[in-house]
């Protein structure tokens, strides 16, 4: 071993963040990330546009309530497949095209170790995610914003009548306005989107992984989608099996079942971003455990790159 490789420390914040953000500039020249973020621009864009809804009476909250719910969830949607498409995409370009223009052994030759090359590649790709989402969401915040207080005024114009009347009680016309307020903008809004940025860093870091071991991107690409899909359905499924099975199959089933999930994440508890779209709210306690397994899977997933990487001859 040489004393230019003992002097070099295994882990360096700074080597790491350097590679991140050489990343994170080759990565903004990518066309597609360009491509969807117009895409969910224009989107945005023409909701602005959009004509108030005038409600009547009878259905005074609940139809403001459902077109501010019909306009989160393609939004939110499209935000969603953005992250996950940049996600798997950029991740699987990094290995290949490094090797390709020879900069992967510029980079090993100074020498930097291979971790630091895999974290640095990874936050690279998890920045682009980041900032992408994080101007989507300024955008999406004022479209529905805008529209709330357009439905807000129709709301205040028609309620005000039906409390005159007798219809409502003050406390009546407050429970409604709050019902139509959790449909806006909300911190359980903004903690949904966060979840989808935990979604893409998972399938990113397992993205990684598979690169590491494969030479052609789209087999990574492939892979990862794949992957994700049985992560939100397989699980349905192998429920279904451990009920039908017998007590003794039933433990060997639920031994399989986490077997599978080490190297297959369950999605489904990302999915209360749909039932917050719905208006509900998003509890802190579900928030934290969900980054917390974010960041147990992007650990493991990394520890498996890098021990597949540093036995990889490049």
């Amino acid at each position: 071993m040489s004393k230019t490789s003992l002097s070099t420390p295994l882990f360096s914040l700074s080597r790491i963040w350097i590679i991140a953000g050489n990343t994170f500039t080759h990565l903004m020249r990518m066309k597609i990330f360009y491509f969807l973020l117009i895409f969910v621009l224009i989107w945005l864009g023409l909701n602005v546009f959009k004509l108030p809804h005038n409600a009547g009476p009878e259905s005074v909250s609940g139809v403001g309530g459902e077109e501010l719910r019909i306009l989160k969830a393609p939004l939110v949607g499209t935000m969603k497949l953005f992250a996950l498409i940049i996600g798997i995409v950029a991740t699987a370009l990094l290995i290949p095209r490094d090797m390709e223009d020879r900069t992967l052994y510029t980079l090993l030759a100074k020498p930097v170790p291979r971790l630091d090359y895999l974290l640095g590649k990874l936050l690279g790709v998890l920045l682009l995610v980041f900032c992408g989402l994080f101007v989507m969401t300024i955008l999406l915040d004022g479209v529905l914003w805008i529209r709330t207080q357009a439905i807000l005024v129709e709301f205040d114009k028609v309620s005000l009548v039906l409390v005159e009347q007798g219809q409502w009680t003050p406390e009546d016309r407050q429970a409604e306005r709050a019902e139509l307020l959790s449909h806006g903008v909300t911190w359980s809004l903004q903690g949904a989107i966060l979840i989808l940025f935990f979604e893409a860093a998972i399938i990113a870091a397992l993205a990684l992984l598979i690169s590491t071991f494969s030479s052609s991107t789209l087999f990574t690409v492939v892979i990862s989608v794949l992957t994700y899909f049985i992560g939100n359905f397989i699980a349905d499924g192998l429920d279904q099996l451990q009920g039908s099975s017998s007590p003794g199959e039933g433990n060997i089933g639920a031994v399989a079942v986490k077997a599978i999930f080490v190297a297959v994440p369950d999605y489904r508890p990302f999915k209360i971003v749909d039932e917050v779209l719905t208006g509900q709210a998003l509890p802190p306690d579900i928030l934290g455990s969900l980054a917390m397994s974010t960041a147990l899977y992007v650990g493991l997933y990394v520890v498996l790159s890098w021990f597949v990487f540093s036995r990889k001859e490049i």
